[in-house]
């Protein structure tokens, strides 16, 4: 049953992710660089963009391609916070079914633009809006459901791994997307719409969503804590019940749990758990420049290293294959050294340099760009990724909840959502700054991880004084056993 909630929750996400990335594909080809095409076949005046798509073929085609962005991304960040509400209190695998056939088709309905020869702005930023939205039903009930399968051991690694959805669905979306982006571009929509609806249906069929629907006992969520040896500080030591008298009661008791929680946790509730607050402003920054790099790399790309279309595409996804590297690996290490924040910090404070040196010297030659995206993708994905699956789990089975599993969907949903904020923003600010070069766009990425890691200052400490309290209990035992030795007990 784990192996089949990791499998269709992973397909689920990447399905969601497939069918957000044809836009920063299909842009280029809505705005083409039409003197390369050869002379004007229609003969009319408008010479220099009679091969775009109206009404992107003015001169403020970048703030328009910023406006669908931004209506996507702020009607994502307004759902998601009343999605993990919803999430809660309905059945998740119908929730996250009916969300995914609802997402494949406004998915569509935006590349029936192009067939239905639709030329107006209104209809594609509505498209937007309602696909935002709908969208927000995929990460609150992907993340309770593993969360509720897998228990803290080795979430990092496990959802480290799992999480690499994100850039598959990124990758099989520019794959999908450049295959037509140059004959038919609606069609780079509606295949995607079509992938997310069938993968729907196949959740509403085989997910499960509780060990308790089949009988299983529900996994151990503070395994480490009755040996005093977590050295994360965002979940303190404090609290009314030991980890063993929790945990046995949790098994004792799995069939009674809908009994004793009759209320899912407030907005409230959940904005009190210690590191909520930190990790949300932190994930605002780093999704702030996640998202800047999925919606306009391929554009870069093609204006700065004068690729193709369907040639940006495809190296735009190197970025994603960093990212499922990076996410990876922030799990593996906050997994080890117990620092969930520090890990993120670090992560964050080697990206910025990374990213001035890949706007400097990234597109000398094909070679290098690869490398350089690679390490970008890693770097920046790493903690975005970190934060959105273990972190978030962690926090949503956090002790002090005292067993309370209806918490998980929305503290995903205020973490997530609080980072699609900054989803929003960014798209929108390279839209208005790229006209004044796109040094400035990379200097806005650069000033926003450096924010992320700063708003987890405080937690990084308590990461620190913690690891320093195991070191120095760590020497008091090896003192005593040494004086035991040496008394000759």
């Amino acid at each position: 049953y784990r192996g089949l909630t990791l499998v269709l929750t992973f397909l689920s996400y990447t399905s969601y992710h497939l069918s957000r990335k044809p836009i920063s594909i299909v842009k280029s080809q809505l705005h083409p660089n039409c003197s390369a095409l050869g002379p004007n076949p229609h003969n009319d005046s408008n010479s220099t963009t009679w091969c775009s798509w109206a009404p992107f073929d003015g001169d403020n085609y970048k703030e328009l391609f910023g406006a669908l962005d931004n209506a996507f991304l702020v009607a994502y960040a307004i759902g998601m916070f009343i999605s993990g509400i919803f999430g809660e209190r309905l059945p998740l695998r119908y929730y996250l079914s009916g969300g995914m056939v609802l997402s494949g088709l406004f998915t569509a309905l935006f590349g029936l633009g192009y067939f239905w020869d639709i030329h107006v702005l209104w209809y594609f930023i509505v498209v937007q809006v309602f696909n935002g939205l709908v969208q927000t039903t995929g990460w609150p009930a992907v993340v309770a459901c593993v969360g509720n399968w897998f228990g803290k051991g080795k979430r990092g690694l496990i959802m480290g791994i799992w999480n690499s959805h994100t850039s598959v669905g990124n990758i099989l979306g520019s794959l999908i997307a450049g295959a037509w982006v140059s004959s038919a571009w609606g069609l780079s929509f509606i295949v995607p719409g079509i992938v997310i609806t069938v993968v729907g249906i196949i959740c509403f069929f085989f997910l499960v969503e509780y060990p308790e629907d089949v009988d299983c006992n529900p996994p151990l969520h503070h395994v480490m804590k009755t040996s005093e040896k977590d050295p994360e500080a965002v979940i303190p030591n404090e609290g009314p019940l030991s980890v063993s008298d929790q945990s046995s009661a949790d098994r004792s008791d799995s069939h009674k749990e809908p009994a004793e929680e009759p209320e899912a946790i407030s907005f409230l509730g959940a904005l009190r758990i210690p590191g909520v607050v930190e990790f949300s402003l932190c994930l605002l920054f780093a999704k702030l420049v996640s998202y800047t790099f999925l919606y306009w790399l391929p554009l870069y790309i093609v204006n700065v290293a004068h690729f193709g279309a369907k040639e940006a595409g495809d190296l735009s996804t190197l970025f994603d294959v960093g990212g499922i590297l990076g996410g990876i690996f922030a799990g593996v290490i906050s997994d080890y050294t117990g620092g969930r924040a520090t890990t993120c910090c670090v992560m964050l404070v080697l990206a910025a340099p990374m990213l001035f040196l890949y706007n400097h010297v990234g597109q000398n030659g094909i070679g290098i760009s690869v490398v350089m995206l690679i390490i970008c993708g890693a770097l920046v994905n790493g903690p975005y990724a970190l934060i959105t699956t273990a972190v978030s789990a962690d926090l949503g089975t956090h002790e002090s909840l005292k067993g309370n599993a209806k918490a998980l969907s929305t503290v995903t949903a205020i973490i997530d959502g609080t980072g699609s904020i900054g989803a929003a923003l960014g798209p929108l600010l390279a839209g208005l700054i790229s006209p004044t070069g796109w040094n400035n766009v990379f200097y806005m990425l650069i000033a926003a991880d450096v924010l992320a890691c700063l708003l987890l200052t405080r937690v990084v400490v308590k990461e620190a004084r913690g690891w320093c309290g195991y070191m120095a209990r760590q020497r008091g035992s090896s003192v005593q056993l040494t004086e035991s030795v040496m008394d000759g007990k």
